[in-house]
């Protein structure tokens, strides 16, 4: 099916609509849209699954500020023409809780939020956590076998979402040294860098945190604040430039999407992918094929929601890169991208991969459970048990 595009202004809305069809869908936007090559892409990724599969239309609304959430998910549900609205974010949860009840009859989905009850919205949320005890363990056990003396973690807003993400990365990475501690016989001494910079989009501020964690000798720099990891990546790109090194630390870890080709796949050695697009397809095949219930889905490695990035994904994800004009949309530019990304990984030994593998099983079958957090009480708890500093 052919996408067509059109730009209008509806008040303080940019909308654009996808598709022609029989079916009508909407997406709400809180922070940033199309391009951000992460959580944005993946959720619109989805919805451009779903149009194409199902013949459907589709108007993307993208709020200029935090007033805005209310008033356009308003807008959209009295016109009565939507057979969904789906919310892309945290950020929309009290607005969408709102206009869910204001509008019993109008079917919603939300991404990340668990929180808002009736039978005409489902919630999607992912164990992120589970994901991230795998990049946690990838970058402790590579940071103690490179002999570096951290780890480091640039996150956006403080919410509970993001504390899945944290609270997963430090068991994991207290998971990793211990396991590296009995493979080896040495304890590595390895610590967490960490800062939550209070911005998803703010890409110098992204760059300036990871640049400080780097300087304190940090192995890589985990991106869990969306669109700013484009400055993390700015940030170990440059210090490969001024070291003039190809592979090898410090590394890139990518977030929400499959990161991995970007830099043409040198320096991103995996990433933390949820998959916000199988969420949002979800949300809508459940409408289409008429099995829309009210409640909360949660999507974890077991259901495919999360996953560590490998080489298939990195295959797929590459269309990413081209279709963003950061990759020649030619064979050739593909297979040096994954050549790049193939050395990159061989920096780390293939034991520590092994690791990786058992800590993965031993979460898919229930012998090893990856804490949580959803309050600032309770991510603090999780610092006291796993300090890592």
């Amino acid at each position: 099916m052919k996408r067509l595009f059109v730009l209008a202004c509806v008040l303080v809305l940019g909308v654009s609509l996808v598709g022609m069809a029989d079916g009508k869908i909407a997406l709400v936007l809180d922070v940033g849209g199309r391009g951000d090559l992460s959580f944005n892409d993946m959720g619109f990724a989805g919805a451009d699954r779903a149009v194409e599969e199902f013949g459907l239309e589709m108007v993307e609304v993208q709020s200029a500020t935090a007033a805005d959430y209310l008033p356009n998910l308003r807008n959209l549900a009295r016109t009565g023409e939507y057979d969904v609205i789906i919310a892309v974010g945290f950020l929309l949860g009290d607005a969408l809780a709102t206009a869910s009840a204001e509008f019993p009859e109008q079917k919603f989905g939300i991404i990340d939020v668990d929180y808002i009850l009736g039978d005409n919205i489902m919630n999607v949320v992912f164990r992120e956590n589970e994901m991230s005890a795998l990049i946690g363990c990838l970058a402790g056990m590579a940071a103690a076998d490179h002999g570096y003396a951290a780890t480091g973690v640039v996150l956006g807003i403080p919410i509970p979402v993001l504390y899945h993400f944290e609270a997963g990365y430090r068991f994991g990475m207290d998971w990793g040294l211990n396991k590296y501690k009995g493979l080896t016989g040495t304890e590595a001494d390895v610590t967490m860098l960490y800062n939550y910079t209070g911005s998803f989009d703010d890409i110098a501020l992204g760059k300036a945190a990871s640049e400080a964690m780097l300087a304190q000798g940090a192995v890589g720099i985990y991106n869990v604040a969306g669109p700013l990891g484009v400055g993390d990546h700015e940030a170990v790109v440059e210090a490969h430039d001024a070291a003039g090194t190809t592979y090898g630390p410090p590394y890139y870890f990518g977030v929400d999407a499959n990161q991995d080709w970007m830099g043409d796949g040198k320096h991103a050695l995996a990433s933390g992918m949820k998959r916000v697009d199988l969420g949002v397809y979800t949300i809508i095949k459940d409408v289409v094929e008429g099995t829309f219930q009210g409640g909360v889905t949660s999507l974890g490695l077991a259901e495919g929601g999360v996953a560590i990035s490998k080489r298939d994904d990195l295959i797929e994800f590459i269309e990413f890169g081209v279709d963003a004009g950061q990759i020649a949309d030619t064979q050739e530019a593909r297979n040096y991208v994954i050549a790049n990304w193939t050395a990159n990984r061989k920096t780390v030994p293939d034991w520590i991969w092994t690791a990786i593998d058992e800590l993965e099983a031993g979460i898919l079958d229930g012998s090893i459970v990856v804490p949580t957090a959803n309050s600032d009480a309770e991510i603090e708890a999780i610092r006291t048990q796993h300090p890592l500093n």
